[in-house]
């Protein structure tokens, strides 16, 4: 059990990752190098999954992502569901992390790329990504780290089949539920090395 779930929380972490950089790197940098109307809203919009409880959260993406919903998918009790759900419970504290990196970028350059010629795609591609790539990574670590210990999402959305969708803290809870607590241990000692190690490297990156 503890090596499935520790592959299926990789694979979910992974795939979530992804879609919280790609969509959070512009986001982030657009909300921390430019103002415009209504940019506090949407910046809180973006980071009500922070504070929102999770199963809220996942009763929205239940409704998202089932064959009936606006969306039209059918991604319910996959572990691609599982990746969907981490990513969006994860992404305000991805997306946090970025705009400070792209905020720690000195706008004296920017401006004197853009009085070089740079379009603003370009200087956000040569200057202003490579430039706060530290604080990125440091940024993926934290939301690649929060993807593996997602719960009150995740079950709703993927339920916890074993061997399909039950990830690291899905089987701590099913094993949790049994006399058999001896075996959990293996488990939350993964999930508390797993979690100090991201957290170590996203500290000693953004220093």
């Amino acid at each position: 059990m503890a090596i499935s779930a520790l592959w299926i929380s990789l694979k979910v972490g992974l795939l979530a990752l992804l879609l919280m950089a790609a969509t959070g790197t512009p986001l982030a940098w657009l909300l921390a190098k430019r103002r415009f109307w209504g940019s506090a809203v949407f910046e809180s919009m973006l980071s009500l999954p922070l504070i929102l409880p999770p199963v809220v959260t996942g009763f929205a993406l239940l409704w998202l992502l089932a064959p009936s919903g606006p969306l039209g998918l059918n991604l319910l009790f996959r572990w691609q569901a599982a990746s969907v759900a981490a990513a969006v419970v994860a992404f305000p504290l991805f997306l946090r992390s970025a705009r400070e990196a792209f905020e720690g970028v000195d706008p004296r350059l920017e401006q004197a790329a853009r009085n070089l010629g740079a379009s603003p795609w370009q200087g956000f591609w040569r200057l202003s990504l490579p430039l706060a790539r530290r604080g990125l990574v440091a940024a993926s670590l934290l939301g690649f780290g929060r993807a593996l210990g997602e719960f009150g999402a995740t079950i709703l959305v993927a339920g916890n089949i074993p061997g399909r969708t039950q990830t690291i803290p899905l089987a701590i809870f099913s094993l949790s539920q049994t006399s058999d607590l001896q075996a959990v241990w293996p488990l939350v000692g993964m999930a508390t090395v797993l979690a100090f190690i991201l957290v170590f490297l996203a500290d000693r990156l953004a220093r």
